[in-house]
């Protein structure tokens, strides 16, 4: 079998990879009958000449390969007929903005293996980039808390070179004794986020005492689905009955609102679930968040100050709660937002290595040495006799209509 690792072909440019250089020779060295090659790339985090000097050709077509890995949707116009792809697809969800590409998979009987649907068995995601976007979502909200308070600053995170560099700068950071914080979710973007407040050394404490007590040093708390929502009804529920069915519950962040001075959102929302806060609690006098990082970067929906994706280059704006509108990050009436939604590119090298070992660990095995777990077939969306799989038949009507 022979790999290629496709240059991004989307405007604007994506420098992350799915495979390092390290991984490449890697996979050489564990399956000695996979030949691997790199598509000549002047954008790509790593340079054409670590691939070369780790032992991995770079060439300037990859039309001979059997199986092509990239990382964000290939234009159409690069889209090589009868061949094995893989990439993040965008969709699955009936995205509209790809309709066309879906269209062009279909029509040049390309077999599409996305990797945001590689799952186990039970629906776990076994690929993303979700850590990562943690970690420099957290960073930059931090970047933000300096920007508003004043009291210190900190290097852009892309402007940083790894992740280590990233992390000296957080010596930088200074907190009020005072300071607490609020983090939703539980999954990788999550975990991510809480590597940062650990590095900087916020404290964290059980959602309850965050609210009734005080403290002498930083602290924050992390946020499940049980802890900020609540039955309209008064009875319990578990996150499971809440995942299963997110209808009938009502938004309860504005306690920890009152007494937060940062949010960062990692959330996975649901379109059925309530607001986290809505327009009306920002408006409210009781509510104390000064900043929220919105790394999960629902629109205008979940998280009411969230107007618009911010980017890289221009990562901040003020939302004002009395006028519902967009003003300067450092209005005095202004809830500070942070909204990236690229965030794992600030860092893209750090980020790339991470994808690469999990697509090492959990998914190439099944490619080369067979699919008995159905991980690939799980995730394959379109076949090479220009068909959908019937776990994405769903799909047939939209992409015709």
């Amino acid at each position: 079998m022979k790999l290629g690792v496709i240059r991004e072909g989307k405007t604007p440019p994506d420098r992350r990879v799915p495979l390092s250089p390290r991984q490449c020779w890697q996979i050489q060295e564990i399956w000695p009958k996979v030949e691997i090659v790199v598509q000549s790339s002047p954008i790509r985090a790593f340079s054409d000449d670590e691939y070369t000097s780790a032992g991995v050709r770079v060439v300037d077509d990859c039309s001979d390969c059997d199986v092509l890995l990239g990382v964000k949707e290939v234009p159409v116009n690069q889209l090589i007929p009868n061949k094995t792809y893989f990439f993040f697809s965008h969709t699955f969800k009936k995205q509209e903005y790809n309709k066309g590409l879906l269209k062009a998979l279909l029509d040049k009987k390309i077999r599409l293996i996305d990797y945001e649907v590689v799952t186990a068995e039970g629906g776990r995601r076994l690929l993303g980039f979700g850590r990562y976007a943690g970690i420099v979502g957290a960073y930059n909200a931090f970047y933000a808390w300096g920007v508003r308070t004043g009291n210190y600053e900190l290097k852009r995170a892309h402007e940083c070179a790894d992740r280590k560099e990233l992390e000296r700068e957080l010596k930088n950071v200074k907190l009020d004794a005072k300071f607490k914080m609020v983090l939703t979710g539980a999954g990788r973007v999550a975990k991510g986020a809480i590597e940062i407040l650990e590095e900087i050394g916020i404290r964290q404490v059980e959602p309850d005492a965050i609210i009734n007590e005080t403290f002498d040093h930083p602290v924050f708390a992390q946020l499940l689905v049980t802890d900020y929502n609540r039955r309209e009804d008064g009875n319990d529920f578990t996150a499971e009955d809440f995942y299963r069915y997110p209808v009938g519950y009502q938004s309860n962040f504005m306690r920890f609102a009152k007494v937060s001075d940062m949010y960062i959102a990692c959330h996975y929302w649901d379109n059925r679930s309530p607001f986290i806060f809505s327009r009306e609690d920002a408006k409210s006098a009781d509510f104390n968040v000064k900043v929220v990082a919105d790394i999960s970067c629902d629109i205008d929906c979940a998280v009411a100050s969230t107007l618009r994706p911010s980017t890289i280059s221009d990562p901040l704006y003020g939302y004002d709660p009395r006028t519902e509108s967009e003003v300067d990050f450092n209005d005095q009436n202004a809830i500070g937002v942070m909204a990236v939604d690229n965030l794992p590119c600030e860092l893209p090298r750090d980020a790339s290595e991470d994808f690469g070992a999990e697509l090492m660990n959990n998914v190439l095995p099944h490619l080369f040495e067979g699919d008995n777990e159905g991980i690939i077939e799980r995730a394959t969306q379109t076949t090479l006799d220009g068909n959908l799989t019937p776990q994405f038949a769903y799909l047939e009507d939209w992409v015709n209509s």
